[in-house]
């Protein structure tokens, strides 16, 4: 018998586009009995919908998908990428600038690391650009104690497996050395857990400042730590493909200044030479 593909979009994707949560977190939501479709509870994620299905997370009704928005943000040292902490830290959604909406980030940074951190939206393309098919590389400016040397780092440069996980080849320039530290410029394109640290402590260096300044063809640019800016419509639909909704208009960019005073460690070194005109998707200097 002919089979057919049923017509509609499977509802944890219709719920990450309409911000409710991302991908994944929507389908734990399914399976805890936290939606229903057409009054009628679902457990199962393995569902199409159509835009006729009304929907119901925690018995209210999901708002309507919105235009797909992109920030950059720079996470400080010192908050955790999630929404809630078992161990009650800080985290980065406690801390955002109080204009933006609710948003998910593309990824994490771990809670000594900072940099450029994406937020979105939406997340069905919060879970896309996550993913190393995507292609995009992660720049990061990395200060390690000693005194490394190319020998030394040409195994990152080939692969190298670190308790039983294998990291892909890092693109890994070294850019000075400062005393007892070195400063290094690190390119990856999966980003596992804590992955430069220690792929820097298996050739024997200790990290002590990682910085993410790219992700892709978005840049840090010259943001303070704490401060997000919106990346223009037309720069983000050019980059990432999206169509122009109908009767939508591109949004400006507008930096929101961060909670609190504004961090006067900002003045990073080696960073100066990364800072680009904000929105420009261009790729640092090695």
């Amino acid at each position: 018998m002919e089979q057919t593909t049923p017509k509609g979009e499977r509802i944890a994707k219709v719920l990450a586009r309409a911000g409710v949560a991302s991908r994944r977190e929507a389908e734990r939501m399914i399976e805890l009995g936290q939606v229903s479709v057409n009054g009628k509870q679902i457990t199962s994620p393995a569902l199409n919908i159509t835009k006729s299905d009304r929907i119901l997370v925690n018995g209210k009704p999901i708002a309507a998908a919105e235009e797909t928005r992109m920030w950059r943000y720079y996470k400080p040292i010192g908050l955790v990428t999630s929404n809630r902490d078992e161990k009650g830290r800080s985290t980065v959604f406690e801390n955002l600038p109080d204009n933006l909406p609710r948003v998910m980030s593309v990824g994490r940074l771990d809670i000594n690391s900072e940099g450029l951190l994406l937020l979105t939206n939406d997340g069905e393309l919060s879970r896309r650009l996550e993913l190393p098919s995507t292609g995009w590389v992660r720049k990061y400016r990395v200060r390690v104690n000693g005194t490394p040397e190319d020998t030394m780092l040409e195994p990152l440069r080939k692969g190298i497996t670190v308790e039983g996980e294998r990291f892909q080849p890092m693109m890994v320039n070294i850019d000075r050395q400062q005393g007892a530290n070195a400063w290094l410029t690190i390119g990856i394109r999966e980003g596992k857990n804590r992955e430069i640290r220690r792929a820097m402590e298996h050739v024997g260096l200790a990290v002590n400042r990682l910085i993410r300044v790219s992700y892709g063809p978005f840049q840090l640019g010259d943001l303070s730590p704490g401060e997000a800016e919106e990346i223009k419509g037309k720069i983000l639909r050019d980059q990432l493909g999206l169509a122009q909704p109908e009767g939508t208009a591109i949004k400006k960019s507008a930096k929101a200044a961060p909670k609190g005073a504004r961090d006067p460690s900002r003045a990073l070194d080696p960073s100066k030479s990364l800072r680009r005109k904000p929105g420009k998707p261009q790729t640092p200097k090695r």
